[in-house]
């Protein structure tokens, strides 16, 4: 399924971002937080340094795609948005349009 709006090559997720948000659309967690379940899901093969972390927290956040909880705790806490599950949600769908046409194409190694 392709989503209805049409996106330009810049309104597509970065490997950071798409992994940010699928973090938070899992749990609210504070920066490092996010950054442990980044790793974890990837298996260590996307380790996300504090400045892509960081900058790409901020960008989210000026973009309505998370916000910044109210908490006792020293430590920022983020919340994904409506905003930012539509994005998360047109961007995975965009994604298996892609992953549906390489099986379709046989292109995928080790799949029948």
């Amino acid at each position: 399924m392709i989503p209805k709006r049409t996106r330009s090559p810049r309104d597509l997720l970065t490997p950071a971002a798409l992994h940010i948000l699928l973090s938070l659309s899992q749990e609210d967690l504070h920066g490092y937080g996010v950054k442990a379940a980044v790793e974890a899901r990837t298996e260590g093969r996307l380790v996300l340094g504090p400045g892509t972390l960081y900058e790409a927290i901020h960008r989210m956040n000026e973009d309505g795609w998370i916000e910044e909880l109210d908490t006792d705790v020293r430590r920022r806490v983020y919340r994904l948005t409506p905003a930012g599950r539509r994005i998360l949600g047109d961007e995975l769908a965009r994604l298996a349009d892609i992953v549906a046409f390489a099986r379709k194409a046989d292109l995928l190694e080790g799949e029948a």
